[in-house]
């Protein structure tokens, strides 16, 4: 019996594997680049998936042969570098580090007058299903309600929150960064404010709690770098780094929250992080994805609540899927003033470089915008003309 030539099946196997072992490993050397074009900052996002392509690479390059010669052995350590690189990034969010902000001990209702309560939802402009969306509210019944890519067909639908949310900001806008407030608890001094884009609103005001308290809260929902969207992500680093640098010197509690359209491990979150020194949650929970609801290979966090030191966690959750493309995400706080001092030596710090880059990134967000503002202004007489011939 003739034998079977299997070589041809070696071959095709090491050509799979070096070809996704080769992504994997371009896919996590690429954002070390601190270039800001989207093609680049995307793949911040995945580093999961990342890791689930390149260690089961390193595995078939092992079972495979290939480190028995130069290029299979030196694609073998690039994947296996590039696997501890990308788990120790995703490590501070599972529980297997420290929580950065602890659990409040306070029994139940033992200080409700000093609690906060938020939920974040990207409702996704284009679902029609606001039902879904009004029970999940109606079953965790936030203080605050923050609601994005929300139109005028999305605020009326959500209009009868106003019985039980009188305190309202409301910037209903058709270009999928329209922004919804809807709160329980006093807003003082309320604004709606354009940071970077005419186009792109945001939140800022403080919240009376029962107790009489103040709390800054800062909501956001800048532009993803995608080709659609935006080609870079300078516009909504920008924006994020705009807020923390405002907030740096603040000793008032403060949230900052909404969907940033960036994960918490990128180097824009973690920059925003130091700058302006509030705390993330997740880190020492875990990862609690939010996007993409439809997708469960695909996920990763995107939707935010940061904080200042001045508050521990009650409870915080992903909710349940409301036919968006994004989860909801629930953050119950306690105001514990003394947390402030436990809590302070968890916040990282910014040094000389961070100051730097900050200003940098601002200035190039604004004057990235001035000149997309001036092809625009050049591009309409063009398109007058070029009607009327």
């Amino acid at each position: 019996m003739p034998e079977i030539d299997f070589s041809w099946a070696l071959l095709l196997g090491q050509g799979v594997t070096a070809l996704v072992g080769s992504a994997a490993v371009l896919a996590t050397a690429l954002p070390l680049l601190k270039q800001e074009a989207w093609w680049i900052r995307i793949f911040d996002f995945p580093r999961l998936q990342i890791v689930g392509a390149a260690l089961p690479s390193a595995l078939a390059a092992w079972l495979l042969r290939m480190h028995q010669g130069p290029w299979g052995l030196g694609l073998l350590v690039l994947l296996l570098a590039s696997s501890i690189y990308q788990a120790f990034r995703i490590l501070p969010y599972t529980p297997l580090r420290p929580k950065q902000v602890a659990d409040s001990k306070l029994h139940k209702g033992a200080a409700p007058q000093r609690e906060i309560s938020l939920l974040v939802t990207n409702v996704l402009m284009t679902n029609r299903d606001a039902g879904r969306c009004l029970r999940v509210i109606k079953d965790y019944d936030p203080d605050i309600i923050l609601a994005v890519e929300t139109d005028q067909w999305w605020l009326d639908q959500l209009a009868s929150l106003e019985k039980t949310h009188p305190y309202t900001a409301l910037a209903p806008l058709p270009n999928t960064y329209g922004l919804l407030v809807f709160s329980r608890l006093k807003l003082v001094d309320p604004k709606i404010r354009f940071l970077i884009e005419d186009d792109i609103p945001s939140f800022h005001s403080r919240v009376e709690l029962p107790s009489g308290e103040l709390v800054c809260l800062h909501c956001l929902h800048p532009k993803p770098p995608a080709p659609a969207e935006s080609k870079t992500s300078t516009r909504r680093d920008a924006e994020l780094l705009l807020v923390g640098r405002e907030i740096e010197h603040s000793d008032e509690p403060t949230i900052v929250a909404g969907d940033m359209n960036d994960v918490a491990w990128s180097h824009t979150s973690e920059l925003f992080r130091r700058i302006s020194g509030l705390l993330d949650p997740r880190i020492g929970r875990g990862l609690l994805p939010t996007f993409h609801a439809d997708h469960h290979l695909f996920r990763w966090p995107l939707d935010h609540v940061f904080h200042s030191a001045h508050f521990k966690v009650k409870d915080i959750q992903r909710l349940p899927h409301i036919g968006s493309d994004h989860f909801p995400i629930f953050l119950r706080l306690s105001y514990e003033p003394q947390a402030s001092a436990e809590q302070a030596s968890h916040a990282e710090k910014p040094d000389s470089d961070d100051y730097e880059e900050v200003e940098e990134k601002i200035a190039k967000g604004f004057a990235e915008e001035a000149e997309e503002e001036r092809e625009k202004a050049a591009a309409q007489p063009r398109s007058a003309n070029q009607s009327t011939t």
